[in-house]
């Protein structure tokens, strides 16, 4: 009997939904061999934030840093609080992953385990990073500013950054671009976005988009709806976006 082939599997922003979370994995049943891969921001929003990086740091699966993981970074400097920057993470979804830990010193371990995570991650012919790149830049000058946080030079470029690869991220939500519908996921120009707002009240959606076979499992964390698509299914081409637009957009 011949082997299966191990999936790459790709999972978008869970701020904090753990149970959310499980369910989704749940549903798309990784085997042993197969690749899991988090975008980031599995923590700030949502109520669970301790358990979900207890869960992903103890698992065989990969995350990068997120904007809310670099956030929270920025607070404990050298594993000391550095106050302006604590209350910007608190006052960014912060408050919510604080009051799911009973133990500061599972947060001081977690902070230290999440300052190893990666930035991106180059898997060949996908490129899987949290925000995007700059398409000015070359890779090389990039780094915590364009990984973590860039939106519009990102979405506003008119041509794929690498000839070669499919750049996934997550951190926009989609539904935040124009003619998309909550749930749906987000391309344009040599990117898709998978980022459905699982803590957002309009949409509930977390995704996984399973690279090879272009399927894409969802559970909203509202209603504990389950549904699995194909990509062309679910996918919603996006015009490149006007510089400028979006600065001010924190989520």
């Amino acid at each position: 009997m011949s082997q299966q082939p191990a999936r790459r599997i790709v999972i978008g922003d869970v701020h904090g939904h753990y149970e959310g979370m499980m369910n989704l994995l749940d549903t798309i049943a990784p085997g042993s061999q197969d690749q899991v891969y988090f975008l980031g921001d599995l923590i700030d929003r949502g109520p669970q934030s301790c358990e979900v990086i207890e869960f992903v740091k103890n698992s065989p699966y990969q995350s990068l840093l997120g904007n809310h993981e670099h956030l929270l970074l920025e607070a404990f400097p050298n594993e000391q609080v550095y106050p302006p920057a604590l209350q910007a993470w608190l006052q960014s979804g912060g408050r919510a992953t604080v009051s799911s830990y009973n133990a500061m010193d599972l947060l001081a371990e977690h902070v230290k385990w999440i300052r190893t995570l990666p930035t991106y991650l180059d898997l060949g012919d996908v490129w899987l990073v949290h925000a995007g790149v700059n398409p000015d830049l070359p890779i090389e000058q990039q780094g915590h500013s364009e990984f973590c946080w860039i939106r519009d030079e990102f979405h506003s470029s008119r041509q794929p950054y690498f000839p070669d690869k499919t750049i996934i991220t997550g951190h926009t939500i989609t539904f935040t671009f124009q003619g998309v519908v909550p749930g749906a996921v987000a391309c344009g120009q040599g990117w898709i976005d998978i980022d459905t707002g699982a803590y957002h009240p309009k949409s509930g959606w977390l995704t996984a988009l399973e690279i090879d076979a272009q399927r894409v499992y969802q559970v909203n964390v509202y209603t504990n709806q389950v549904r699995t698509l194909m990509l062309d299914e679910i996918v919603m081409p996006v015009e490149p976006r006007k510089r400028g637009r979006q600065q001010a957009l924190r989520l």
